[in-house]
């Protein structure tokens, strides 16, 4: 997840989610070229002229500091501090570095964040406290004079629900606020999930079980293990030339894993070449 968004980034999010605009569309309303505002986004990007900047971040309606990466705000710049209401505490902690301040802005700004900050407040002021201590008292109150009455066995039906219907504030009010953090940290996950900093999905087992067959049917422990490495690194294996596939399978000789290292030495396997023969020289 990014903790800033480069200068190509926010012209790119400026442009398809906030206006909804193609490249051809923000050149005719901005009299800008379309090659030079598709360079702007690029993530080749290397400079862009005054005029541009103060064109764009004026049809943006944005301040040019967001525009040029110096400033998280679009469009109040010049909030006074005090307005704000932060406690010196957490001025020193947003300019610290050590939290992400841009997920933290995400996490404020969810639509259920309001029903979290109610619930917390609930729980910390201790609101609701009184009604879940007087429900509890009359189950107490009625599971003891059944208890006195008519002596039923621990496993009674009745006497159980009496006794688990009683809850305790913290626990119930953890279960809250965990349902309203999972909405949120869940809608924001999904939000990222096309970022370059978010790992990858993670192969399915019937993925691993096709992988693992096929390096099982190439023959060897050390072909195994050059087909893992390949997936791991995202190296097509059938780009792999035959002099870098001997080149490889010399240095896993070398290692004390495999059953019969020195078998390999200054030899070629005929499993090993058999399906490499069609590879083309690279």
């Amino acid at each position: 997840m990014y903790t800033k968004l480069t200068i190509p980034e926010r012209l790119k999010d400026l442009r398809v989610v906030d206006k909804h605009l193609t490249l051809e569309q923000l050149a005719e309303q901005t009299g800008l070229s379309k090659s030079a505002l598709g360079k702007y986004e690029s993530d080749d990007y290397k400079d862009i002229s005054p005029f541009a900047i103060a064109t764009l971040a004026e049809f943006y309606g944005v301040s040019t500091d967001y525009l040029m990466g110096l400033s998280e705000n679009k469009n109040h710049p010049n909030t006074e501090l005090q307005a704000l209401h932060l406690s010196d505490d957490m001025v020193e902690l947003l300019n610290s570095g050590k939290i992400n301040n841009r997920l933290l802005c995400e996490l404020a700004t969810h639509p259920n964040f309001q029903r979290l900050m109610v619930d917390m407040e609930i729980f910390i002021d201790r609101i609701a406290d009184m009604r879940v201590e007087q429900m509890n008292l009359v189950l107490e109150a009625t599971r003891q004079t059944v208890l006195s009455n008519h002596a039923p066995g621990e496993n009674d039906l009745y006497m159980r629900t009496l006794e688990l219907g009683q809850i305790q504030e913290s626990d119930f009010f953890s279960h809250v606020l965990h349902d309203d953090l999972d909405s949120i940290t869940q809608d924001i996950r999904e939000a990222h999930l096309k970022d370059k900093t978010t790992a990858d999905p993670q192969p399915t087992l019937e993925d691993v079980k096709e992988k693992f067959e096929q390096a099982v049917q190439q023959g060897s422990q050390e072909e195994m293990a050059i087909h893992e490495f390949c997936d791991r690194m995202q190296i097509p294996f059938e780009k792999i030339s035959s002099e870098d596939f001997s080149a490889f399978l010399r240095i896993l000789s070398l290692s004390k894993l495999f059953k019969n290292p020195n078998n390999m030495r200054g030899k070629a396997r005929p499993q090993i070449y058999h399906g490499m023969k069609k590879r083309k020289k690279k």
